[in-house]
């Protein structure tokens, strides 16, 4: 049985994003080898760590450890982290592309992502000791 990570969801969902951001990032990188313009580099990058492997590896501890699983931190965690990656990725995107008003709002984005990834690792750690 799977643990519970957001209030009906298995844990399931992690991997079905992760999955839907390794498309992306590799659909980012395939667009910019054919157009040879690389600007774009570090939106890729990102989208495969943050998006593809963090998001999997999420999926995978919480299905490990499913008392993190069940607490409201990982719902805390689940909706932070969703909600500011594709903010971050769309502001890094304008960054990159020449509109520097975008940057604090990257930087708010990544705040954010940061939060929920302390979130992320201290509830495995208070859930994870036996």
């Amino acid at each position: 049985m799977q643990a519970t990570a957001v209030t009906g969801a298995p844990t399931r969902i992690w991997y079905r994003l992760a999955l839907l951001y390794f498309v992306l990032g590799t659909g980012l990188g395939v667009y910019m080898g054919m157009s040879e313009d690389h600007t774009l580099f570090p939106v890729h990058a990102h989208l495969n760590l943050l998006g593809w492997a963090s998001l999997a590896l999420t999926g995978f501890i919480y299905e490990r450890f499913p008392a993190a699983s069940a607490s409201i931190w990982c719902r805390v965690h689940f909706w932070l982290y969703n909600l500011a990656l594709p903010v971050a990725m769309i502001a890094l995107v304008l960054l990159f592309k020449g509109d520097a008003a975008f940057g604090p709002v990257a930087g708010i984005a990544s705040i954010v992502l940061f939060a929920s990834i302390v979130i992320f690792a201290v509830n495995v750690w208070r859930n994870s000791a036996s």
